[in-house]
């Protein structure tokens, strides 16, 4: 696992073109996956999760993924969980203080992150984890998350323009041709 966890940091600019891929793909399937219920695909979405993230990543299933932030390196792996970078206890050569074999997972981190084209989202102060989201799909949670900032956004745009121009709605052309009587209600107006 450790050495596929190595792997998966030195590979950080791909994988993380394969989750950007990934959340598009399961975005553009919200519709149907609105029409399943998330609910329903919570457990199967976990388990394929759960899988591939933690042969490729070590994945605890924290439920709030931030391999796309930390250069692939997963923050879970740290024996003190530390999830906003280095202890302090950093040994000579990067290596963890805790588990002297082992590489220090922000050191890991900073390093995948300078080979990703986001690589400055490492700087970004992250939240203590949720507990209660431990063992759910992050796949699932950060796609339903996209979504809705999509639709909040082209909501804002719409009322944004709505307010910038009141009178658009009386001049701009509609689908039909306005009757004689419209236009003196229009106009009285």
């Amino acid at each position: 696992m450790y050495a596929l966890r190595r792997f998966a940091v030195r590979r950080s600019r791909q994988f993380e073109w394969i989750y950007q891929r990934l959340e598009s793909v399961l975005v553009a399937l919200d519709p149907l996956l609105s029409r399943i219920g998330y609910g329903r695909l919570e457990r199967p979405a976990a388990f394929v999760e759960r899988l591939a993230k933690g042969l490729m990543f070590d994945c605890r299933m924290c439920g709030q993924c931030v391999l796309s932030s930390t250069g692939m390196s997963c923050p879970m792996n740290c024996p003190k969980q530390l999830r906003n970078g280095p202890c302090g206890g950093v040994r000579p050569g990067g290596y963890c203080e805790v588990k002297p074999d082992m590489r220090c997972v922000w050191v890991e981190a900073w390093d995948g992150a300078t080979r990703m084209k986001r690589g400055e989202k490492i700087s970004v102060v992250l939240p203590p984890v949720d507990r209660r989201l431990e063992g759910s799909s992050s796949w699932l949670r950060a796609s339903r998350e996209r979504v809705a900032n999509l639709k909040e956004s082209s909501e804002s745009n719409r009322t944004a323009l709505a307010r910038a121009y009141p009178e658009a709605r009386h001049s701009a052309p509609t689908s039909a041709p306005l009757t004689d009587e419209t236009r003196k209600e229009g106009a009285a107006r």
